[in-house]
């Protein structure tokens, strides 16, 4: 099962992410101590011309943990035939009991990765680069997240056996199964998509105003974060049901695969680059009052705002399609 090209892949993405911030790790420090940009001497230069190098491969980093995330969801599909039981990603991660904790540590190493390339690129376009101590002390934080991230997925890796008995999305998204995954699948029709369609309502408004006014970016990002858990219930509870055309399949795995048109990326492309770019206004908020920010980080915070506000809209236009194009009636629409 190691030996599977995706996993390869996926592991040598975060065992070189980690190896790399393991080793920019003393620079950081040094960078925290010693960084003054006024100062002409000798190490200060020296500072600089390594703080290129150092920023562009975390930039790398950061990035390749964002096509990560996608990786280890389309292999986690892809890799269901090989189990007995599974029918989509759910039973490949049930296969043990580190998949889902492995995916879920790889969606929070998404978000932080987001929110500190925001961070680095207002930093890189300010001519005396006033967040480099704070990005470079958020690479230090991030470094035990990508190490806990990493563990995860080898230990889930490491424990796939192919004559494993696994259970698929049935046995947990079902009206018997326990757990919050299986209450949330519960939830009626009707409140789900009024919390639904009312968080994304709240989410693109703000962050539709933070783009006009340059207020509220707190309140967008914290409503981001709402409509992105408010989705995945709605997807859990009904946008799945209307794309199976079955009132009891609310698997959100299953609307990734091929028979049901990979509909699911469609949905959570935008859904995950909204919540980023939202969060990612969130954390540019604390240094709007830095003196040579001032011309930057509001064009950088509208361009992100404007990003989370339509990501936002076409979720909700595209489970609205869904909806209404299929054959499925749960309640009147």
């Amino acid at each position: 099962m190691l030996f599977q090209p995706a996993i390869i892949a996926l592991l040598l993405a975060s065992g070189v992410a980690v190896a790399m911030l393991a080793a920019a790790a003393p620079f950081a420090v040094q960078v925290i101590r010693q960084w003054d940009i006024a100062s002409g001497s000798e190490r200060q230069l020296q500072l600089e011309r390594r703080t290129y190098l150092f920023s562009t491969l975390a930039a790398f980093v950061m990035t390749v943990q964002l096509i990560a995330l996608l990786l280890f969801v389309f292999n986690a599909d892809r890799m269901s035939v090989m189990f007995v039981g599974a029918m989509c990603a759910v039973g490949t991660l049930n296969v043990n009991a580190w998949g889902f904790p492995a995916l879920i540590a790889q969606m929070a190493v998404f978000f932080l990765a987001a929110t500190w390339l925001a961070v680095n690129h207002v930093d890189t376009r300010a001519p005396d680069y006033p967040l480099v101590r704070i990005k470079y002390a958020l690479l230090l934080l991030l470094l035990p997240a990508l190490a806990f991230a990493f563990g995860l997925q080898l230990k889930y890796f490491l424990g796939l056996k192919a004559d494993v008995i696994t259970s698929c999305c049935g046995s947990l998204f079902s009206g018997d199964a326990k757990g919050l995954a299986a209450e949330v699948a519960a939830l009626k029709p009707a409140p789900a998509m009024l919390l639904f369609y009312g968080a994304i309502a709240v989410s693109a408004g703000l962050t539709f105003a933070h783009a006009r006014t340059r207020r509220y970016g707190y309140a967008a990002a914290a409503a981001s974060a709402g409509a992105f858990a408010a989705t995945l219930v709605g997807v859990l509870s009904f946008v799945s049901l209307y794309i199976y055309e079955h009132p009891n399949h609310h698997c959100p795995f299953c609307i990734l695969k091929p028979e049901y048109g990979h509909q699911g990326y469609w949905l959570y492309v935008p859904l995950f680059a909204a919540t980023a770019a939202g969060l990612g206004v969130g954390a540019l908020q604390p240094f709007r009052r830095v003196a040579s920010l001032r011309e930057v980080l509001p064009t950088v915070s509208r361009r992100l705002a404007s990003i989370a506000a339509i990501g936002y809209l076409l979720v909700a236009m595209i489970a609205t399609y869904f909806v209404l194009q299929s054959n499925l009636i749960l309640i009147g629409h």
